[in-house]
């Protein structure tokens, strides 16, 4: 594959990762604001019709078992955990668009903390999207890291 396409992989990551950081600020702020009480609520409509239908339906049943044990406290937590995260992958994923040498280093170091989180909280909820946003995590790690060897390689070239 030559470093062309390498670069648009790049890109694209880089625009999904920022995609993703917008959606868990919107997901934090919303968090922030919603009370459990409505969180409640909306989970009993969203679920009430299949568990009418199927009363062992497994995402519904799940979704309901979440629902009741969703505490203030875990609410403050996901809000404040969501909102910082993706502020953090906000100003990351700009720095790296607009090529600040600085955001290079620091990405490859917070998606490694955001990694080692993933597969701390793995380890207790088995869940497989973890795994995937993994995976999808080490992917864009390894174009940072090319990409920031390019940079670095070029920035000595130009001297």
């Amino acid at each position: 594959m030559n470093e062309q396409r390498v670069h648009q992989i790049f890109e694209v990551s880089l625009l999904l990762k920022g995609a993703h950081a917008l959606v868990e600020c919107v997901g934090g702020l919303l968090l922030a604001v919603v009370g459990t009480g409505t969180i409640v609520s909306l989970v009993n409509r969203l679920t009430q019709e299949e568990l009418v239908d199927d009363p062992h339906d497994f995402i519904a049943g799940h979704l309901m078992d979440a629902a009741g044990h969703f505490s203030v406290g875990t609410q403050h937590f996901y809000a404040f955990y969501l909102l910082s995260h993706g502020l953090i992958k906000i100003a990351l994923v700009a720095g790296l668009l607009w090529g600040k040498l600085w955001a290079y280093p620091a990405s490859l170091v917070a998606l490694l903390v955001f990694i080692v989180y993933q597969l701390y909280r793995f380890s207790y909820t088995h869940s497989a999207g973890l795994i995937v946003l993994t995976i999808f995590d080490l992917i864009v790690i390894w174009l940072i890291w090319h990409e920031y060897r390019l940079v670095l390689r070029h920035k000595v070239a130009s001297r």
